[in-house]
């Protein structure tokens, strides 16, 4: 009998300590020269090992990072039926249910499982905070003056020099601060249509674009998205064909809340077609930064040759949700966005935004990002696997490669909407996934928040799951 190369004997024994539970789904591995040292071997040897475990799925590479324990997730959702979308636009109510989720939020007693905020350890506080009181101190006056359209202007200087990663060539005057993306979301929407427009909208929608629609008097016209690619261009421009359109809400990147990441031939064409129907889009990248891996994925704005694109962000999932600092870069529309700026709050608060300009310039915000990542892609696969073991048979959950949701699809005979009053009762919020449909589809879906993963929370996902299993039984 042939020797077993000296590479597959390392192979076997990192093989066996994941299955023993030493390192677990989406956890490190040592590092290929820490590994070469404790077992004395080449590191030729330990990369050929490392190889051999990424060709059977033990093991993924991540680029600057190292190699990870790939996570044992249950099934990807359902790709969605594309073949005959709805095409009958439709009102939007949704905001008893989405105010009550967002009052959880400010229960100390919940563990949040429930509202997409970023975890607030993970979050540069004592820096950020520094920073405020210095900017405040060396720019006195203007601190406490009003930061007038297009707002601060060392912070869109930023912002224009970070979006040349994703493939965006803006100038400082193209970009407009505002108070958080969903201000800039507003104030897209209200620049491009009118009460009784439709919008179309990829389904499942983030619910507060929801809300807006519903406050603005306009009708949701929603788009089948799936959990690899995003929105159905196939559906869509079905949909334009036959259906009065007169704007496009769409997260391109990590959508909230299946964490899709649209291919960038994908939002190329998305682009232009929208184009070829003179439809203006409003493209939401807050979870761009967010990337799992160290290449930052564009945005449908890099392809833009028209001005229709109106790029929405903010630095709230990244830096700081208080701080309340967001920009759109509106393209044709700008002079109207401006002015809807102006007449509805005249500015946004300078102080965050002079504290912000900071932390991009000279606050290591590259660095903050990279540890940010690692810690977020860890914690969703840690999620994924834990909802594997614990939900009930048959269940499904997405597998983002940014961001920190998770889509999950539960057997049809669990009711999310009660198993959302059962969660309260046992101490975590969760999102039902009907709040996130303009007509109330999605009701065996569950948007989880893996931001804040920790022993902690996997018990609760235990209890969440042991819930879930009880629906799906009967045994309510």
């Amino acid at each position: 009998m042939a020797n077993i190369p000296l590479y597959e004997e390392v192979a076997s024994r990192i093989s066996t300590l994941v299955e023993e539970g030493t390192f677990r789904p989406g956890e490190r591995v040592p590092s290929i020269r820490n590994l070469s040292r404790q077992m004395q071997v080449s590191i030729n040897t330990v990369k050929e090992a490392y190889g051999f475990l990424e060709d059977r799925r033990i093991l993924e590479a991540r680029p600057q990072s190292g190699y990870y324990v790939c996570p044992r997730l249950p099934a990807l959702p359902r790709e969605p039926v594309v073949s005959e979308p709805m095409l009958q636009p439709a009102g939007v109510s949704v905001g008893e249910l989405t105010q009550m989720i967002m009052r959880d939020i400010l229960n100390p007693r919940l563990i949040q499982l429930g509202a997409a905020i970023p975890n607030p350890e993970h979050l540069p506080v004592t820096r950020l905070n520094r920073m405020l009181s210095i900017q405040a101190r060396r720019f006195g006056v203007q601190s406490v003056s009003y930061a007038i359209p297009p707002g601060c202007e060392r912070l869109r200087k930023e912002v224009a020099r970070r979006m040349l990663g994703a493939g965006c060539a803006l100038r400082p005057d193209d970009i407009l601060t505002t108070t958080g993306c969903m201000e800039a979301v507003l104030l897209a929407l209200k620049a491009v249509c009118k009460p009784g427009d439709t919008v179309a909208i990829e389904t499942p929608a983030y619910y507060n674009f929801l809300q807006l629609i519903q406050e603005l008097g306009l009708r949701a016209l929603e788009i089948p998205a799936s959990p690899s690619e995003g929105m159905s261009l196939e559906a869509l421009g079905y949909a334009l064909d036959h259906t009065p359109v007169h704007a496009c809400v769409m997260i391109s990147n990590f959508n909230n809340p299946l964490g899709s990441q649209m291919p960038d031939e994908k939002k190329k064409e998305l682009v232009a077609l929208l184009a070829h129907h003179e439809i203006p889009l409003i493209e939401d990248d807050i979870y761009g930064d967010l990337a799992f891996s160290d290449e930052r994925p564009s945005v449908a704005k890099a392809y833009d040759r028209k001005g229709l694109v109106l790029l929405c962000s903010s630095f709230s999932k990244t830096l700081a949700p208080g701080y309340r600092v967001g920009w759109i870069a509106a393209g044709r529309y700008r002079a109207q966005v401006e002015k809807l700026k102006l007449v509805t709050n005249i500015a946004s608060a300078t102080p965050t935004q002079l504290a912000v300009a900071e932390f991009l310039a000279n606050g290591g915000y590259d660095r903050h990002l990279r540890s940010i990542r690692r810690d977020y892609a860890r914690k969703a696969a840690l999620m994924g696997e834990a909802i594997g073991r614990f939900f009930p048979e048959g269940t499904r959950v997405s597998r983002p490669k940014g961001g920190f949701s998770l889509w999950v699809e539960m057997p049809e005979m669990v009711d999310s909407l009660e198993l959302y009053g059962k969660a309260v009762k046992e101490g975590m919020t969760i999102a039902p996934g009907p709040i996130f449909s303009a007509s109330g589809k999605y009701r065996n879906f569950v948007r989880l928040n893996a931001a804040f993963w920790s022993e902690r929370v996997e018990g609760s996902i235990e209890v969440l799951g042991r819930l879930a299993r009880e629906l799906s039984s009967g045994n309510s």
